[in-house]
């Protein structure tokens, strides 16, 4: 079965370009300004968006992470309020693919099977949950695929040649791969250390390699996107968020554009990898 996720990578092979995905926190200020600031991404160049959803331990997550899940949890977000979301989106657009992005204990809150259910009704694409190593497959990863999601793996720094085939056994739609060591918004990424890794991955699986953790600007998204199947960048995207908002944590009147313009100024970053490599 052909994925939204599928779909999409096949038409950029076409174009011969990298994806750029975003990545935002649902209900980050509230649910109606989130909802505003996903449909304003596609419009801005994203390929794909990743929606991260709320909780009260992102283990993986930096700082500006961690307070953007807390800022939508103080709003009300929920994971139910997180696929309403998706679905509302959906209703004005049937191509963007989605990716929940997060952790598996809400996930196991709500039931495996009811979420997967729920989510695929909804629009959702795929999966990425960071707390689930391969291991763990039978709680969320299998369902997942019968389901007809995508779970998608995050292959890191120290995923060595011997635990690589572990990690990728049961990965579809694309692999991300963590450009750093720690932490989201941590460092910056370095490309020529992750054209590298790029190479080693593609020689384990033919899944697109999307890069995430470390890239900020448009120049850092198109180095990346050089040697990458996508770019992925939610720190900086998330930071403009914040900058936007007022003393007390609510949206402005700037908010949504603070988010889009950054996303296509890193588009058209992403888009001009091409002319770069050629």
């Amino acid at each position: 079965m052909t994925t939204r996720i599928d779909a999409r990578f096949a038409e950029l092979k076409r174009q011969g370009r990298s994806a750029f995905v975003t990545f935002v926190m649902a209900g980050d200020p509230d649910a109606k300004t989130a909802l505003e600031v996903i449909k304003a991404l596609p419009k801005a160049g994203a390929d794909i968006i990743e929606l991260g959803m709320p909780f009260t331990d992102p283990m993986a997550d930096g700082p500006s992470i961690q307070a953007a899940g807390l800022r939508a949890l103080k709003g009300g977000m929920t994971l139910k309020k997180t696929l309403e979301l998706v679905r509302d989106f959906r209703k004005d657009d049937d191509s963007t693919p989605i990716v929940l992005m997060g952790y598996y204990n809400p996930i196991y809150i709500y039931g495996v099977d009811a979420f997967l259910a729920d989510a695929k009704a909804a629009g959702v694409d795929g999966l990425i949950i960071v707390d689930l190593p391969p291991e763990e497959d039978t709680e969320l990863c299998i369902p997942a695929m019968k389901a007809g999601l995508n779970f998608i793996r995050l292959a890191t720094p120290t995923t060595d040649d011997k635990r690589l085939p572990a990690v990728l056994a049961n990965t579809s739609g694309f692999v991300y791969y963590v450009a750093v060591t720690g932490i989201t918004g941590a460092a910056a990424a370095d490309s020529k250390v992750v054209g590298a890794a790029v190479g080693r991955i593609k020689q384990h699986t033919k899944l697109p390699v999307c890069v995430g953790f470390g890239i900020r600007t448009p120049e850092a998204a198109r180095a990346i996107a050089e040697n990458a199947d996508g770019s992925v960048v939610g720190t900086a995207l998330v930071d403009a968020l914040k900058g936007s908002l007022d003393a007390e944590g609510r949206a402005t009147a700037r908010t949504v554009t603070a988010v889009a313009d950054l996303a296509s100024a890193l588009a058209q970053g992403v888009r001009g990898a091409k002319q770069a490599a050629e």
